[in-house]
């Protein structure tokens, strides 16, 4: 199963909760109360999303952080990316020469078509829209062309 890391989810609701109120400052246990998360986590995560650009940190009495961009400007890819590095469904999707078999592998192109596929996909989405409720719109199945004429 391909899944996201737990701190990504997190830093995700963390950023989410930021772009709520773009331009406020809010301290890390403000972020942690808010997103309903314990403030070791909201911590671990802001140190990374802070490293990638995504938010900015204030020192002093009134400090804390906000984000770095409007959250239209901030994409998924990107929270992804500041978490967990570079995407990859698998290893020869990032890095050549990872692999043993890579030279007669056959699956390789198409490992990297899918991975632009989703990074595509991920690119896509802005902060923005993570934050505006959305109705669920189900997944569309292609039909068999041998059981679409019948």
């Amino acid at each position: 199963m391909l899944r996201v890391t737990k701190l990504t989810d997190y830093a995700s609701v963390v950023l989410t909760v930021l772009a709520h109120e773009p331009d406020a400052v809010l301290s890390a246990s403000g972020l942690a109360e808010r997103a309903g998360l314990e403030p070791p986590t909201v911590a671990k995560v802001l140190k990374p999303l802070a490293q990638a650009g995504l938010v900015e940190a204030f020192r002093g009495a009134s400090g804390g952080y906000r984000l770095a961009r409007a959250p239209a400007d901030i994409s998924l890819i990107e929270i992804v990316e500041a978490m967990e590095g570079p995407l990859g469904m698998t290893e020869c999707s990032v890095h050549s020469g990872a692999c043993g078999i890579e030279r007669s592998c056959s699956a390789r192109a198409n490992w990297r078509r899918i991975n632009d596929v989703v990074a595509d996909a991920l690119r896509g989405v802005s902060l923005a829209e993570m934050v505006a409720p959305t109705a669920h719109k189900p997944a569309r199945k292609s039909i068999p062309a041998a059981l679409a004429t019948n």
